[in-house]
């Protein structure tokens, strides 16, 4: 599948952004963006995320046995989202905006990317798990049309820490 789309722009005059599927070639660059996107969070998290660790070779590995989209402007990787195939769902994770690049409509651009990659893919569902201290980043989520579908907790920890959310395709 070879996705070029153009994003639309906001007002300002800027070069406009491609999104398309990631290679392994674009590992490097996607895993300092997501260390930077999440290390920029509005809150800490507990444990802290594990994207804070990212490398270059696990965004690699991750992008071979799913997938990702990218959105690029002036050639600059500005936002990811990974994917994988997980029992009848299509996971999203990482989804990740460089944090100066945020509240332009990236996420809807790459949330919609995988839902087509689903529906490429006969799968009747997406998924993707969210961190209960940030509930911002839920309601992001429930407005591409995701809702809550259980609460879990870390290892380690007795009280949830997350939320598994769920958008029935269709």
């Amino acid at each position: 599948m070879q996705i070029r789309e153009t994003i639309a722009n906001d007002a300002e005059a800027a070069p406009r952004m491609i999104l398309r599927p990631l290679t392994a070639g674009d590992a490097d660059e996607a895993a300092e963006l997501i260390r930077t996107a999440f290390g920029a969070q509005s809150r800490p998290t507990r444990p802290p995320s594990s994207a804070l660790r990212e490398t270059a070779q696990a965004i690699a590995a991750k992008i071979a046995a799913g997938g990702g989209f990218g959105v690029f402007e002036a050639g600059a990787l500005i936002a990811v989202a990974l994917w994988g195939i997980e029992g009848d769902a299509l996971h999203v994770a990482r989804v990740s905006v460089a944090p100066k690049r945020r509240g332009r409509g990236i996420v809807r651009s790459l949330i919609a990317a995988c839902e087509t990659e689903a529906s490429r893919r006969g799968v009747g569902r997406m998924t993707l798990k969210t961190r209960l201290e940030l509930p911002e980043n839920e309601r992001l989520f429930e407005r591409f049309g995701f809702a809550r579908l259980k609460v879990e907790a870390h290892p380690g920890f007795e009280a949830p820490t997350t939320a598994l959310m769920e958008k029935v395709l269709g």
